[in-house]
């Protein structure tokens, strides 16, 4: 991929006087603002309307600057060595001393934080003097954004640049793991849980749908198209949009696919421009035949039930 220069120095500009850029990641497109200004964090707040309880995730280009904000462990060098730049977000907890908003944290002592592999948003990270806090680039509660295109369909000229990298290769958003005390999966993403647990030899506990929301991405509500859903459907009505794993061979018009022939990946990669496309379609409900519930499908069921919570 070519990367603009000039682009990221406009966008290092912007970032630099406490406003906020769309950045792309391989996962999802982040809306991105310093994680050290209280103005970005406030700002990145009030043009997704998120709630404030809600905390944010912040990006790092290196461990030489995240050691200036977390404490770190064993657990988070052998995963880190493993899979960074990559997919998984790790809660640690926060220096006394360090300069992170408190509206990124909502006050807590604790920080949600990633090294994304898109090479846009490393190397605009490596122009930064701080790392930048950066959830997900579309409203609260809504399809998350893959594509640049995406973030326009949200933003409009709310977002003074949007940097354009393309699709996210993966398409869901990054598995979290608290890694504090014994390490528990917080959010379900686009890395499985079996390859973590194989890296630090345990077994890992979920803590996906807790009272109090640790984490990005754990509100019942979310990833929401804004159209009812029914869940493991067996059939199909005509006035409704039915969302498959895979092509079938009886194709209807209000059929949609999220793969091929049932890769796991593809469909994780598909799911929400999936979504923003059955929405636009104009149908009044969607009907998702069952998806398989282990790897990457379980992260895709997570992001199922809860857009189905609408």
């Amino acid at each position: 991929m070519k990367i603009n220069l000039a682009n990221i120095k406009k966008a290092k500009k912007i970032l630099d006087t406490g406003d906020c850029v769309a950045v792309p990641t391989e996962t999802v497109y982040g809306l991105a603002g310093n994680a050290y200004s209280d103005k970005a964090c406030k700002k990145i707040f009030r043009l997704k309307k998120r709630p404030k309880y809600n905390p944010l995730i912040v990006h790092y280009y290196n461990l030489l600057r995240l050691k200036k904000d977390c404490d770190l462990n064993e657990n988070f060098f052998k995963l880190y060595k493993k899979f960074c730049p990559g997919p998984i977000t790790f809660v640690l907890n926060l220096k006394k001393k360090s300069r992170i908003s408190k509206f990124v944290t909502n006050g807590k002592n604790s920080l949600a934080v990633r090294f994304p592999k898109h090479p846009i948003a490393r190397n605009l990270l490596s122009t930064l003097e701080y790392p930048f806090a950066a959830p997900s680039a579309n409203l609260s509660s809504k399809i998350s954004a893959v594509s640049a295109a995406d973030v326009e369909e949200d933003f409009g000229k709310k977002i003074r640049l949007i940097l354009d990298g393309g699709k996210s290769s993966i398409g869901i958003e990054s598995t979290i793991i608290d890694l504090r005390k014994k390490p528990i999966i917080l959010r379900l993403g686009g890395l499985k849980i079996s390859s973590i647990s194989k890296v630090i030899k345990k077994k890992i506990k979920l803590n996906i749908n807790p009272q109090t929301v640790l984490s990005p991405g754990q509100s019942k509500l979310h990833y929401s198209p804004g159209l009812p859903i029914r869940l493991n459907a067996k059939n199909i009505n005509k006035n409704e949009a039915g969302l498959f794993i895979k092509k079938n061979k009886k194709h209807k018009k209000n059929n949609f696919y999220l793969s091929k022939n049932g890769n796991l990946g593809e469909a994780a990669k598909n799911l929400y421009s999936t979504l923003r496309k059955i929405k636009k379609s104009k149908y009044k409900t969607i009907a998702v035949t069952k998806i398989p519930n282990f790897g990457l499908g379980k992260a895709i069921n997570d992001r199922l039930i809860r857009a189905s919570k609408y």
